[in-house]
């Protein structure tokens, strides 16, 4: 008997439909510097309206958020929790985003699972201004469970050279300001399951009274994009550095923005930490330092400013619709040590 592809476990077929039910809403991200259309083998860009452009370009994948997507059966919002970390790791060093690719594989294509995450892109790409051009799409039997998926991004954004924010002009003074998060965004995910499933034994589904949702629904709120309010220091040409509070926490990503010789000085009753984080923390007796190095606690990101225009800044976070909680200082620190949170 012949044997065919399809029988190998890949379907050409469903793959074509996924294609087709992403085009239009890829197309919608389109501007007039997208060269090509998808379904070219090379994506084409064209960079416009820059002296001295400096591209940044960052690849991210959101961890095992993705299985409390599948065990819930919602799938629509992951894809731009893709997006927005992504976004958020470029524009705290300066750039605007141009374009996005996504990489999308399952081990049995279903083309209505993998349309809804693309989708979920697409949306993302929209909101943030940015070009979905391109992507793969690759159906793997063997290497996921059925129902299993995984999505990883790529992007690139610019700025111009001088516009560049490294860190490096930041001071013992600076005031560091943070920008709430809406939950876990995408890191932390292997102690929540570990804490909520296997710990507490909740369903996915089930309600906590202190959460006021499912569990579920509570891990699944969308990574938030501080686009907005990055946008709206650099333009009042207030932004000295920024941390983007991922993996590692306010802990480990703080210091990534600091130069050397100093450290950042973070009062922990700056803000109330939300419920979700504390009550994972009552779970498993989580210590608190690998509390604090796991999740963000309710920090999304972090930006340093001069200390005269901390008043202006938050005045200006709040218009944007990211009020900012002032959480303490940039402190001198050995030169010969790497920067570190001081925790007080």
């Amino acid at each position: 008997m012949p044997i065919t592809y399809s029988q190998a476990g890949v379907s050409i077929e469903e793959g074509e439909k996924t294609v087709d039910s992403i085009k239009d809403a890829a197309r919608r991200t389109f501007s007039k510097n997208v060269l090509t259309g998808i379904g070219s083998f090379g994506a084409a860009f064209r960079i416009k309206g820059y002296k001295q452009p400096v591209l940044i370009s960052s690849a991210d994948g959101i961890g095992t958020k993705l299985k409390v997507a599948i065990l819930a059966g919602k799938h629509d919002t992951v894809g731009e929790c893709l997006v927005n970390h992504c976004v958020n790791d470029i524009m705290v060093q300066g750039a605007d985003p141009l374009f996005f690719l996504d990489y999308f594989a399952m081990g049995e294509l279903d083309s209505e699972i993998a349309g809804s995450v693309i989708r979920g892109i697409a949306r993302g790409c929209e909101r943030n201004g940015c070009a979905l051009i391109g992507g793969e799409t690759a159906e793997m039997p063997g290497l996921y469970q059925k129902g299993e998926y995984d999505v990883a991004g790529f992007i690139v954004g610019a700025c111009e050279e001088k516009g560049l924010i490294t860190g490096a002009k930041i001071a013992p003074g600076d005031v560091l300001i943070g920008l709430k998060s809406d939950g876990l965004h995408t890191n932390g995910y292997s102690l929540a399951r570990k804490l909520l499933f296997e710990v507490a034994k909740y369903d996915v589904h089930h309600v906590v009274p202190e959460l006021g949702e499912s569990v579920g629904d509570a891990l699944l709120h969308v990574h938030l994009s501080y686009a907005p309010a990055m946008r709206a220091l650099r333009k009042g040409k207030l932004l000295k550095g920024a941390a983007h509070i991922t993996g590692g926490g306010i802990t480990d990503n703080t210091p990534r923005m600091l130069p050397p010789g100093t450290n950042a000085k973070i009062s922990t009753k700056a803000w109330e930490v939300p419920v979700l984080f504390e009550l994972m923390r009552e779970i498993g007796k989580v210590p608190e330092d690998d509390w604090r190095r796991t999740f963000n606690l309710g920090i999304g990101m972090i930006v340093c400013v001069p200390a005269a225009d901390a008043p202006k800044a938050l005045k200006i976070l709040a218009k944007t619709g990211f009020p900012g909680v002032e959480l303490g200082k940039v402190v001198k620190g050995k030169k010969s040590e790497k920067p570190k949170v001081l925790y007080i």
